[in-house]
């Protein structure tokens, strides 16, 4: 899962700095930094409020990060297939 990056490009995607975000989200900088670098996991109410800055529902968030690595081994080829039809949908969707 990579839901640091997904963030980060959201939020730069809306023209918005670290701090600036970091503020609207009730965070440091620093760990937005680190949760946009994968390095610390945010817990539920902050990635509550991360959704709702970006204006990004949390299961779109979560599935836009996903990886083939989330994936059963088995079901990998059809996540092959579909994940950039369908996180293109989502990304217009959502204006993301």
């Amino acid at each position: 899962m990579d839901l640091g990056n997904v963030i980060k490009n959201i939020r730069k995607q809306k023209g918005l700095t670290q701090n600036e975000f970091a503020s609207l989200c009730g965070i440091t900088q620093t760990y937005l930094s680190q949760i946009e670098s994968n390095l610390k996991e945010p817990n539920l109410s902050t990635l509550k409020s991360i959704g709702e800055q970006l204006n990004v529902p949390l299961p779109i968030l979560f599935f836009l990060s996903m990886t083939e690595e989330d994936v059963q081994p088995n079901k990998r080829k059809a996540f092959q297939i579909v994940s950039p039809s369908v996180k293109s949908l989502v990304n217009e969707f959502f204006a993301v």
